[in-house]
């Protein structure tokens, strides 16, 4: 199958136009006119799975390989270092980032995950009621992202609301209308905003609450005609 054809499926299921101004969404690495007889899905990309994977396969993977300006390839450094071997591999490489969350991922995660029906959505964000304890809010989300701690703004005792926003949301808080937030990447003072303005955050984790990209996206990849497989990422945190 043509790289093209791939990628002409791709932007039908999750337009790469949706992406945000500031993404790289769309064909990274590869030739449209390229024969693609295997895809390998993941939420990122490394030097492992590229010489653990064969010959001429297409990556499709959630977070772009590059991101803003590339202004030299010295192969000693990322991304050069993979992009040299992908090339060399004759190896392809398609990301559905942004456009991604916007259309499937936020919204999988939210149901399939959490469990939860959302009642308001928007791009990038699910909101549904809940009548949660604080103890059942830190049961419930330890178990969906397999956390063993949490890092929390402003708790409840009780909590009517929640919202979510896979990866790195803070910057949506202004947008939740729900008591609680679950989002990644919660910074300093993105928690001192939201304690002043009474807004409960979970940081729930960026790869934690994105790890769910493949699971996604394979039930639409069994319409293509081609073997597609998962190969787990990395978180790149280790706990010690």
């Amino acid at each position: 199958m043509k790289l093209q054809t791939i990628y002409d499926y791709l932007n039908e299921l999750s337009p790469f136009e949706l992406q945000e101004s500031w993404d790289n969404s769309g064909l990274i690495v590869g030739h449209p006119e390229r024969e693609v007889e295997k895809i390998v899905v993941s939420l990122d990309l490394d030097e492992s799975m590229i010489e653990e994977a064969e010959e001429g396969v297409l990556f499709v993977v959630h977070h772009p390989l590059i991101f803003g300006k590339l202004t030299e390839l010295d192969f000693r450094r990322y991304p050069a270092n993979l992009i040299e071997r992908l090339i060399r591999k004759r190896q392809s490489l398609i990301a559905m980032h942004t456009n991604f969350d916007r259309t499937h991922l936020n919204r999988y995660v939210f149901s399939h995950v959490l469990g939860l029906e959302p009642e308001r959505e928007e791009p990038f964000l699910c909101e549904a009621s809940v009548d949660w304890s604080l103890e059942e809010l830190q049961a419930r989300v330890k178990e969906a992202f397999g956390l063993e701690r949490l890092r929390v703004v402003a708790p409840r005792e009780r909590i009517g609301s929640v919202a979510l926003c896979t990866g790195a949301g803070a910057s949506m808080m202004d947008r939740v209308e729900a008591e609680c937030f679950l989002t990644g990447d919660i910074k300093y003072h993105d928690a001192m905003k939201a304690m002043s303005q009474g807004l409960m955050m979970v940081d729930i984790g960026h790869f934690e609450s994105e790890r769910f990209f493949p699971e996604a996206l394979m039930p639409q990849l069994k319409n293509l005609p081609i073997s597609a497989i998962i190969a787990p990422s990395k978180n790149p945190f280790t706990s010690l």
